[in-house]
């Protein structure tokens, strides 16, 4: 099973890391015979799982319900699980005992949006013994502010600082950094001045290593067409075939066939 100092190492040796989101035990279980090196339960599962419009509605308790059943059927991969939407801005105690939740639900490090202001909170994480995983670039818990879904860093005001932030958030701890959305000059900049490895997301081709989500490059959801986005496989048509041929079959009396009954 690979871990964080793994990934470290694969930054070092110039092999390219893969991550997909997971949240639950089926396509857990698939992923976890696969070449797949990690597994990300984002808090994308309450669009993706649960039909929110943003990541907002995702909550400690969602987390920790998704955490638990993916952890059951991924016995030999990294297991990171997303904060969600201001979980760590209530005050030590909740955050910690959040913190303490998804953890003890199976994750083994956790993923952080953003920088300013959570710099000295991921410090203190890491120094507890909780691996950090920063985010940058367009971070969807502020997808309020930043006004939708947009690449990130194109003026250089914005390039600048996400590169400050890049910086900070390695020197407050954290093993790795997703980058998403953001051009592909400024992500290469980025994994080239890191000592601790990129993953990217619509960031190009010079990260350390990508993620996508599951139900994405499975190509499971209709009209889902990001200019990053590769589909590895037509799930969405797949599916629906598959629905209407046993329809079709159950309407026509063809199935269960005499083979297929008791």
């Amino acid at each position: 099973m690979k871990t964080i100092q793994d990934f470290k190492k694969m930054k070092s040796s110039g092999q390219k890391i893969s991550l997909v989101t997971s949240y639950d035990f089926w396509s857990a279980s698939i992923i976890d015979e696969s070449s797949i090196d990690g597994v990300l339960v984002g808090d994308s599962a309450a669009m993706v799982m649960h039909g929110f419009e943003s990541t907002v509605n995702a909550e400690i308790a969602m987390m920790c319900y998704h955490v638990n059943a993916v952890k059951k059927g991924l016995k030999n991969k990294i297991l990171i699980a997303d904060f969600p939407f201001l979980a760590h801005k209530k005050g030590v105690a909740e955050l910690m005992n959040g913190i303490d939740r998804i953890m003890k639900a199976g994750a083994q490090a956790v993923k952080i949006e953003g920088a300013a202001g959570s710099l000295e909170i991921i410090n203190g994480l890491v120094n507890s013994g909780v691996p950090v995983m920063g985010h940058l670039g367009l971070t969807p818990q502020s997808v309020n502010q930043t006004g939708g879904y947009k690449l990130q860093g194109k003026e250089k005001i914005s390039w600048e600082k996400i590169i400050l932030d890049a910086v900070s958030l390695q020197e407050a701890g954290a093993f790795a950094l997703v980058l998403e959305m953001v051009p592909s000059d400024l992500a290469r900049t980025i994994t080239e001045k890191l000592e601790i490895p990129t993953i990217g997301i619509g960031a190009g081709l010079y990260t350390d290593g990508q993620i996508l989500v599951l139900q994405d490059l499975l190509g499971l959801t209709k009209n889902f067409e990001p200019k990053f986005l590769r589909k590895y496989l037509n799930g969405f048509d797949l599916v629906k075939q598959a629905l209407e041929n046993f329809n079709g079959d159950v309407k026509m009396k063809k199935y269960p066939s005499s083979k297929e009954s008791y």
